[in-house]
């Protein structure tokens, strides 16, 4: 069984490394960053089951980072490390899509208590909500099979023509992020898989563009927008 792995963004290291010992010794996997920048390029890198960010961090504090991550990923779980429990500051966590808030200083067991109920409700959630065909527009799309139907038309889609549009369906009429598709689908941002996925969303815009409801857009500086008009 794969251990559930945890980002942890925590700029003071001692407490960081007293952490990441605990919890690994509950059996998580922990990466441990010291600051919010090198936090999301932690989680571009790679999978994580669940983000304990500290809100007061250098080079880019917690809710900034927040805001990124969601960007990119509206359901991971995210718990906040906070030494201030002012009710502006949980507010604005909670609305930037915050799970859960722990107050410094805390207990060990209290901290593991509410990163398993975060990830239990996680889990119910994602029980209930598991797509395995997307209805876009009048298309049918099937990201296990590789296919895109439209009535009695199927396209075969190459592996990175379905991931890509399963990341434009989980993100439909949002803002996908061009970084981090890049990273999820090709492992790095180079400029080359950038060119290469340019094409790959010409492609698409030319498979989707029987149902002129459905638009395709770059949002320039940012990534990609697939908007379903009803």
């Amino acid at each position: 069984m794969n251990k559930i792995k945890i980002l942890l963004a925590e700029d003071d290291f001692n407490l960081g490394k007293i952490l990441t010992s605990y919890l690994e010794a509950k059996g998580y996997s922990i990466v441990l960053c010291v600051n919010g920048q090198e936090a999301y390029q932690a989680y571009l890198d790679e999978p994580f089951d669940i983000c304990l960010i500290d809100v007061m961090m250098p080079v880019k504090d917690g809710f900034t980072l927040t805001k990124e991550i969601r960007k990119a990923d509206k359901e991971i779980p995210i718990v906040f490390l906070t030494a201030k429990s002012m009710h502006d500051d949980i507010i604005k966590g909670f609305s930037l899509g915050g799970d859960d808030f722990i107050t410094k200083p805390f207990s060990m067991e209290v901290l593991l208590a509410r990163i398993e109920a975060v990830l239990r409700r996680s889990k119910d959630a994602g029980d209930k909500t598991v797509i395995s065909v997307y209805q876009v527009g009048k298309y049918k799309f099937d990201p296990l099979n590789q296919t895109l139907n439209l009535k009695d038309n199927e396209i075969k889609l190459t592996s990175k023509e379905a991931e890509l549009l399963r990341l434009l369906c989980e993100h439909m009429n949002d803002v996908l992020d061009r970084t981090y598709a890049l990273n999820k689908i090709w492992n790095n941002d180079s400029y080359f898989n950038a060119r290469s996925m340019d094409v790959y969303i010409t492609k698409l815009r030319k498979y989707l563009k029987e149902d002129s409801n459905i638009e395709l857009l770059n949002v320039h500086g940012v990534g990609f927008k697939l908007i379903v008009n009803s």
